[in-house]
């Protein structure tokens, strides 16, 4: 009724106990105005990661465009500068340690209502994903070695899984410092005796902690048996063209159905964006590689249990053999066309029928695949509402214990969370303060990436030539702070705010120490790292010449 670029989702908080409706303007033609050069926007590279103290000057300027009647349209020639009914103002003014800051932001997935029994299934999913991303990075690295074009080509994705090893290392080494299963074995104790001693409660809250783990032992089971065959289908644990096969033979199915039910994903609100997606597969992988990059998924499946492979490959993957596989992947990508872009968007508008007549080995892998995954997926269903079943009477034991003062998980809907500058003692005799400057961008360089410093970069900072982005206290420019605001992946990108609601940086990142914060918060540890906002002008600005847009964003 509000207009075509205007969207709803209804989100569950405490599983199933409250739901949320939020409404969205979906602008789609997002374009690509500034970006730093990588010496800048990724400086310290996987090494900082997640580490303080951290100089990395993580930013993007995009512009929004909407047709001319203001609506959210894809990409046109004739669509004009988004113009909000409002926009943030920039504070220059700065921070000191102790100020309050803000952040509204869309957090991805957090478990801190998890019970003892999800976080014991976590861990193990954890050690097994950090294994096999372990892997798979030491795969792409040797390949990269040999060319440039593939190292660009995987750049995205090797970064990508070295920022998630990271991530679940910490996790791990976390969990183990702060004794995780004891704390959440604690907090589940509180929760029976507080149900156990009172009599006037929900007849319900009396069995459901034993009803959910009796549920999470069946759930346990059902995972291990299935997520094998569903990472076969995501690009980090499979071949880039199985996953666009797949992509491809399920849409023809999927667009069979009437609209309203289809998955989301091949609905059409949303269609011509994912056509578009599968346009740039090219720019994130190659052919070779990818050959390669499938014989070896296939050949750490050997060792598996023939029970846990999927139908479609039980018979390559029980001769044991490397030749096998090496055989029967050359064949698939030796007659295929999918590898061919444009013959890729023709396969988006075949229907099942059309596409099996082309006899493309990877459409016949596909479909094949397809009809154990279509099981799983009813399954999941049935899984996902068993879940919420069984887990809602135990959170709303839990909310009627608190008094309903408890925080939802986070699950990508619109968050609020609040703190102060502040440093940390992350060990012994270790303090770390809360600001980094320009100072220590030159004092980490080593001429080599990722701490290179260009030379217009050292000679703006040798001649304090900083403008009106000078940080009087310690005549720099202050590059990154700390805060104790609350975030996790999905925050990225988010504005940080000042007591006035000013923005003053952007965060990209926490500290090592906080990752386990997205099942247990420890507050003395918890800190989020943001670019400070005077950083990113000073490059914009001083190193880049780029002051057309801070005039535009009223600077």
């Amino acid at each position: 009724k509000e207009g075509s670029d205007i969207k709803a989702k209804a989100a569950s908080m405490y599983s199933g106990n409250k739901y949320y409706l939020f409404r969205f303007k979906h602008l789609k033609d997002i374009r690509l105005v500034y970006a730093p050069p990588r010496s800048i926007g990724n400086y310290g590279g996987n090494i900082d990661n997640w580490m303080w103290p951290r100089h990395t000057c993580d930013f993007t300027f995009l512009r929004a465009y909407v047709s001319k009647d203001g609506k959210g349209e894809a990409y046109n020639k004739e669509n004009v500068p988004y113009q909000p009914k409002s926009v943030m103002k920039i504070s220059m003014e700065g921070l000191k340690e102790g100020d309050f800051n803000f952040v509204m932001g869309y957090p991805g997935t957090t478990y801190r209502n998890h019970t003892l029994g999800e976080v014991e299934i976590s861990l193990k999913e954890l050690k097994y994903k950090l294994n096999e991303y372990l892997a798979n990075i030491e795969f792409f690295e040797a390949e990269s070695k040999l060319s440039k074009e593939i190292e660009i080509k995987y750049a995205r994705t090797v970064k990508g899984m070295h920022n998630a090893t990271k991530n679940y290392q910490g996790k791990l080494e976390g969990f183990e410092n702060i004794n995780l299963l004891e704390k959440k074995r604690s907090q589940q104790e509180e929760t029976q005796n507080w149900i156990n001693n009172n009599k006037n409660i929900n007849d319900e809250y009396a069995e459901a902690l034993n009803n959910f783990e009796t549920y999470l032992q069946k759930y346990k089971k059902w995972a291990e048996r299935n997520t094998l065959i569903e990472n076969l289908v995501k690009s980090r644990f499979g071949s880039t063209l199985f996953e666009q096969a797949h992509f491809i033979y399920r849409a023809a199915e999927e667009r069979q159905k009437k609209d309203i039910d289809r998955d989301a994903k091949f609905q059409d609100r949303g269609w011509e964006d994912q056509k578009r997606k599968n346009l740039l597969t090219e720019t994130g992988y190659d052919f070779n590689i990818d050959r390669k990059f499938f014989k070896f998924r296939l050949e750490r499946l050997m060792d598996k249990p023939l029970t846990d492979i999927p139908k479609a490959f039980k018979e390559v993957i029980s001769k044991r053999s490397k030749e096998a596989i090496d055989s029967y992947v050359d064949d698939l990508y030796d007659k295929t066309i999918i590898a061919n872009p444009e013959k890729r968007q023709e396969m988006l508008d075949m229907n099942p029928d059309q596409l099996l007549k082309l006899n493309d080995p990877f459409i016949a892998l596909a479909a094949n695949i397809e009809n154990e995954l279509m099981v799983i997926r009813d399954e999941s269903k049935a899984i996902k509402q068993e879940y919420q079943d069984t887990k809602n009477p135990y959170m709303a034991a839990v909310l009627e214990m608190k008094n309903g003062i408890i925080s939802p998980d986070a699950n990508s809907t619109i968050r609020f969370t609040y703190g102060n500058v502040e440093g940390y003692q992350p060990a012994d005799a270790v303090y770390y303060k809360p600001f980094t400057t320009l100072k220590g961008v030159m004092e980490k360089e080593t001429g080599t990436f990722p701490f290179n410093v260009s030379q217009k970069l050292k000679k703006l900072h040798q001649e304090k030539d900083f403008g009106q982005y000078v940080d009087e206290k310690y005549n720099d420019v202050v590059t990154c702070f700390l805060n104790t605001t609350n975030v996790t992946g999905g925050n990225s990108g988010s504005a940080t705010l000042n007591a006035k609601g000013e923005q003053v940086g952007i965060i990209f990142d926490m500290t090592y120490e906080s990752v386990t914060g997205d099942y247990y918060v420890i507050p003395e540890l918890q800190r989020t790292i943001s670019v400070d906002i005077r950083y990113v002008l000073f490059i914009t600005d001083k190193f880049s010449g780029a002051g057309f847009i801070l005039e535009e964003i009223g600077i």
